[in-house]
């Protein structure tokens, strides 16, 4: 079984991340709880996995050890001891199914990119094999839904809204590749269906299993879709200005991959003449050299362009926050705001 010992040091720096130098102690006063609540999803999350090929078991395996730091978990927890539960026995199939649902797209995503690594260990793709990965990641998708299936109709419909709206973003971006005309309103919108539906399916799942009122439930898919699109936004600006010990992956990949973000698309539009032209033929570029990845990086940064997506990460988290107003003040509310702010500070 993993232990709250297992989980509390990762949440732990979670929060850290989170508060900075701040007074962070009314948050690690609730580590102890929420470290056995993702505990016991990560239990649930193991116990599905068993396949009768042990091949396939041991990729499904792999991909959930390198699924991150349980963020989907913590907040379905938070969310449903901030509505008055004392113990959450009923939320950890759905914490796990949302776990599991994450982590199949980051595998999807490792074969849709021919990614190398993920989080600085070799991708399934690259330890697994091409086809062991895509069915790797079709089983956990199946894992999720049968967990998710002890639930009412209204909340597998959520999940599979969700999981089609995220399809639908994962095609909608395929095919923007190498595109500057995108524009900010149609990125935005993608990363709302790529990124933040899982996020804000998962919390306001949380909410209508608790037996939250519509209104409460309403504000926390806000909460969920707002945290999800900062955090992306973020994550395009590691990718050009993280370090990459720090983050586990490769810096420029999204100009390698031609894949345009609010950054690209900023800096593009703030550039003219020789400067503009330049970029463009850098970007739309299939092979990129690293001396022309650093190029459009100076490019970049003699624009305004990190600071107008920041400008917009912080609108999203303000929206998130905003969609808490209807739960109960405390401390778990506190926790939920803090880690909204957080997505835009974070440095992994």
């Amino acid at each position: 079984m993993t232990g709250p010992a297992e989980i509390e040091a990762p949440l732990k720096g979670l929060v850290r991340s989170v508060l900075g130098d701040g007074d962070y102690s009314v948050f690690y006063d609730l580590l102890p709880i929420l470290a056995q609540d993702v505990a016991d999803s990560e239990d649930r999350l193991k116990a599905s996995l068993p396949a009768s090929y042990p091949f396939l078991e041991e990729a499904a395996s792999y991909a959930t050890d390198s699924g991150g730091k349980r963020v989907r978990p913590l907040l379905i927890s938070a969310v449903y001891r901030a509505l008055g539960a004392t113990e959450t026995s009923k939320i950890q199939p759905l914490a796990a199914a949302f776990q599991l649902i994450h982590t199949a797209t980051l595998v999807h995503d490792d074969v849709i990119d021919r990614a190398d690594l993920r989080r600085g260990k070799p991708s399934v793709p690259r330890a697994f094999g091409m086809p062991a990965a895509i069915v790797a990641g079709d089983y956990l998708f199946v894992r999720a839904f049968q967990l998710a299936a002890r639930y009412s109709p209204e909340v597998i419909l959520r999940c599979g809204e969700a999981c089609a709206e995220l399809a639908q973003g994962e095609m909608m971006q395929e095919n923007s590749r190498y595109d500057l005309t995108l524009g900010r309103d149609r990125y935005l919108r993608i990363m709302s269906m790529k990124t933040a539906s899982i996020v804000a399916a998962g919390v306001a799942s949380s909410a209508m299993v608790s037996g939250a009122a519509r209104e409460v439930v309403d504000g926390l898919e806000e909460y969920g879709r707002g945290v999800g699109v900062a955090f992306q936004i973020q994550d395009d600006l590691l990718d050009v200005y993280g370090d990459p010990d720090v983050t586990g992956k490769p810096l420029f990949s999204d100009w390698k991959e031609g894949m345009p973000t609010l950054l690209s698309l900023d800096a593009h539009a703030a550039l003219d003449g020789k400067e503009r032209s330049e970029f463009e033929r850098l970007f739309l570029a299939r092979r990129k050299r690293p001396a022309e990845l650093l190029r459009l990086k100076e490019l970049t940064d003699r624009t305004d362009a990190h600071a107008r997506s920041m400008a917009d990460a912080e609108k999203w988290v303000e929206s998130a926050i905003h969609g808490l107003r209807k739960l109960p003040e405390g401390p778990y509310r506190q926790l939920l705001e803090q880690v909204a702010r957080g997505v835009i500070t974070r440095r992994f």
